[in-house]
């Protein structure tokens, strides 16, 4: 009597999707190894500009398109630049995005640089984008360094928009400039001050790495 073979299961896309090397670089930056809420980096334009959703947005993704731009040159460049002088050149690279950056959101929206001020420039300083400039694109080939730079970009826009919702949703009883409440509702006045950033950013942490807590638990 012949026996019956099973045939392994097939695997469905998303699920072979997730255990591929490669999305497992974009997927890092936005819960495992979150740049804000894991590795706490990037805490100047965290607790400074999200005192509105808009502005935590138009942060984030500027930061974004910096990170990743710099991905990309760094990785292309890593055989070329000389090892002595290349946190140097990391920081010119990234100097480099960060002004047409500033120059392209005052060119959209006067009003909006307005708002971001002096944090556009500080994006060259920040250490987000000079850690995955140093530690990952300049040891890996473009494809996973252009992953790691959406991931933990959009890891950084999930975290800002996250802050900058609840302050302003506090603070002004609306979001991205929509009304919420009713004409009765009180503003909480310190959320959209520096303290509510960093009220906001420990309810935030609180609520992440209760999560973890419970994942590992359950993994256990």
């Amino acid at each position: 009597m012949s026996q019956l073979v099973k045939e392994p299961k097939r695997k469905h896309f998303f699920s072979s999707l997730a255990e591929s090397p490669s999305t497992d670089e974009f997927l890092k930056g936005l819960w495992k190894d979150n740049p804000v809420f894991v590795q706490v980096l990037g805490m100047c334009p965290t607790l400074a500009v999200t005192n509105t959703a808009g502005n935590a947005l138009a942060m984030g993704f500027a930061t974004t398109f910096v990170l990743v731009m710099s991905n990309i040159l760094v990785s292309l460049l890593r055989n070329v630049i000389p090892k002595e002088v290349r946190i140097a050149s990391y920081i010119l690279i990234i100097a480099t995005f960060v002004t047409m950056t500033d120059y392209a959101i005052q060119a959209i929206s006067v009003e909006l640089h307005k708002s971001l001020g002096a944090f556009i420039s500080l994006i060259v300083v920040n250490c987000l984008i000079l850690s995955r400039a140093e530690a990952f694109a300049s040891k890996n080939t473009l494809m996973p360094s252009i992953l790691d730079g959406l991931g933990m970009g959009l890891g950084f826009v999930l975290a800002l928009f996250s802050l900058g919702t609840v302050r302003e949703l506090l603070g002004n009883g609306s979001i991205l400039g929509y009304g919420v409440f009713s004409g009765d509702f009180q503003e909480w006045i310190v959320m959209i001050l520096p303290a509510g950033g960093f009220f906001t950013l420990a309810l935030w942490l609180l609520l992440f790495n209760t999560l973890k807590e419970r994942r590992l638990q359950n993994e256990k």
